[in-house]
């Protein structure tokens, strides 16, 4: 789907019910051609409900960083959709955040401090799903709020009597 198949304000098919034009995106989303992604990025950004506009937008860049995450080509599909969401920026937070989780995830280089300043979004995210124990150790430290200490706390609790049982079931 070419990004011009969905309307801006100033189309005649435009639709003044943001409930209605968040479906058309998603719908223009789950068909949207790789090449032409950073062009519906860009348009639905035009919307005049922000915080509409964010939200298919975020959910968009959520499934496919998701699906990239580990793959090589996630760096080209990031520096695609920093030009397309450069000028909105919770949209360009999340992307950043995305590929913060992917370093994490990869065991490259990440600093406490990005971790630490990243959205409750984030740092629940990485609480609940990371293995790394770095990240959650930061998390357990310094994470914002109780819900992603505690949960922090937990996995890495887990995760050392994961450690322990192994070593021990192994001899060592």
């Amino acid at each position: 789907m070419s990004s011009d198949a969905v309307p801006t304000a100033t189309d005649a098919e435009w639709d003044p019910d943001e409930h209605v034009r968040f479906a058309r995106y998603r719908r223009a989303f789950d068909e949207v051609a790789p090449a032409e992604a950073a062009a519906l990025v860009a348009r639905v950004l035009t919307d005049p409900d922000r915080g509409m506009a964010n939200s298919a937008v975020c959910e968009y860049l959520g499934r496919r960083a998701a699906e990239l995450l580990a793959d090589p080509g996630y760096p080209a599909w990031c520096r695609e959709m920093t030009g397309a969401v450069a000028a909105d920026d919770f949209s360009a937070r999340r992307l950043t955040e995305w590929t913060l989780l992917r370093a994490m995830t990869l065991d490259e280089p990440w600093d406490t401090e990005s971790l630490l300043a990243a959205s409750n979004w984030l740092q629940l995210h990485s609480a609940e799903e990371s293995s790394a124990p770095a990240v959650l150790d930061v998390l357990a430290e310094g994470g914002r709020t109780r819900r992603i200490r505690n949960t922090a706390k937990s996995r890495l609790s887990a995760l050392q009597r994961s450690v322990r049982s192994m070593r021990a079931g192994s001899g060592h």
